[in-house]
């Protein structure tokens, strides 16, 4: 191809430092500094987004079925029948949940209260892998008589508490209920039997557990349960589970999956990355405007060889591809050494931990790298599409160049 050719030697003969040459450079730093550092900062983003969505799938069930109305009460048995015939279904249990005021001494604190059933399979989720002191066992009776309870560290710090000692508790409901009645609320003991730590602070803070039968006591809820809470063998199967359940009873209980529990914060993360994404792209659209400036210029210093190329018979699609082809070879080996040189970054500090964190304040000893080939592949296209409509208005202005025009004075 004649025109590749001619492109080839227009770059490859800028042997000279001139001012052409130096924003060519420039172009070409700006292009491989952009790829880069969004490979770079999208697979960083890609690590704390998958540390975090662990942590949290960790906890959650892939989808929650709660009750929304007293008639949904009354629908649980159906619904029980509902899930167990649903295929992808790895289990599924019941829960209770509510918000409790506990108490040790003088020390109040709210705290949501979920009432567990202990099945086989839940060993890669909830609080059982998370037990800091203590047992987890929620189906024998303590010999005390009383129902068990795991606090988080955290909160039995605050308390003042540890294992074995007894708290009270008293539902949130129950205050407002009797208060308006004039009467004391009634409150019920537990004992502790664990305590547990998580990766997430704001889990710990928020939630103690129970058996299902201590959560129905303190609730008053007699064999009501609060809905069910549902794992998969693929959570990528979460949303259609979710449409199957909600087409048949969304009146009354309201279906939400391990996404929906915690929206708010995920879309948070994904327009952080897109705004990371959005303001690092500025780097390579800086660059392209400096091809097109570079183009342009090599266009005007290239005036006489257009109208050679021309009188001689050369077609103005050939003139369009020779100048577009220069500026894609900047845009193109810029954005190939830019993904060398992100991608290797990325495996060293995955390998080396070029950039630790201080464990003692943080989960993890380093910065998350999570190197996907699909963002690299998103990048350097972006990349590359941008260099290509830079080059094109100045192609465009050497095809308009009139072959008399430009070498008469030659």
């Amino acid at each position: 191809m004649i025109e590749y050719f001619i492109a080839k030697r227009y770059v490859r003969s800028k042997h000279k430092i001139n001012f052409i040459t130096v924003i060519s450079i420039i172009s070409f730093l700006g292009v491989m500094i952009g790829v880069a550092a969004l490979i770079v900062i999208i697979s960083v983003f890609n690590g704390f987004s998958g540390i975090v969505k662990s942590n949290m799938i960790e906890l959650d069930p892939h989808i929650q079925v709660m009750v929304t109305s007293k008639e949904g009460y009354k629908q649980t048995d159906s619904l029980d029948l509902f899930i167990s015939r649903l295929d992808g279904i790895s289990f599924y249990s019941p829960y209770v949940e509510g918000k409790i005021i506990m108490m040790k001494g003088e020390s109040p604190i709210i705290l949501k209260l979920k009432g567990i059933v202990e099945k086989e399979g839940e060993e890669d989720w909830g609080i059982k892998d998370k037990i800091y002191a203590g047992e987890y066992n929620l189906i024998d009776k303590d010999r005390s008589g009383l129902d068990k309870i795991y606090l988080s560290f955290a909160i039995s710090n605050e308390l003042s508490v540890y294992l074995g000692d007894t708290i009270f508790t008293t539902s949130v409901n129950n205050v407002s209920d009797y208060v308006t009645t004039m009467n004391i609320p009634p409150t019920r003991r537990f004992i502790i039997a664990g305590l547990f730590k998580t990766a997430a602070k704001d889990f710990d803070y928020q939630y103690s557990f129970t058996t299902l039968n201590g959560a129905q006591r303190v609730f008053e809820m007699k064999k009501n349960i609060s809905g069910f809470e549902i794992r998969l063998n693929d959570i990528d199967d979460s949303e259609e589970i979710k449409n199957l359940i909600s087409e048949k009873y969304s009146e009354n209980f309201s279906v939400n999956t391990w996404y929906d529990l915690h929206k708010d914060f995920y879309d948070i993360m994904l327009i952080e990355r897109w705004s990371a994404f959005i303001i690092l792209s500025l780097i390579i659209a800086v660059a392209c405007f400096n091809i097109l400036a570079s183009l342009a210029m090599s266009v005007i210093e290239k005036k006489k060889d257009i109208g050679v190329l021309k009188s001689m018979g050369a077609p103005d699609k050939s003139i369009l591809k020779i100048f577009m082809f220069e500026g894609i070879f900047i845009g193109v080996i810029g954005t190939i050494i830019g993904t060398i040189v992100g991608v290797m970054l990325c495996f060293l500090q995955i390998q080396y931990k070029l950039f630790p964190l201080d464990p003692t304040k943080y989960i993890i000893d380093a910065i998350p790298i999570d190197l996907r080939i699909s963002d690299i592949l998103f990048v350097a296209t972006v990349s590359i599409i941008l260099t290509l409509l830079a080059s094109l208005y100045p192609a465009r202005r050497a095809v308009k160049i009139k072959p008399a025009d430009a070498i008469k004075w030659e």
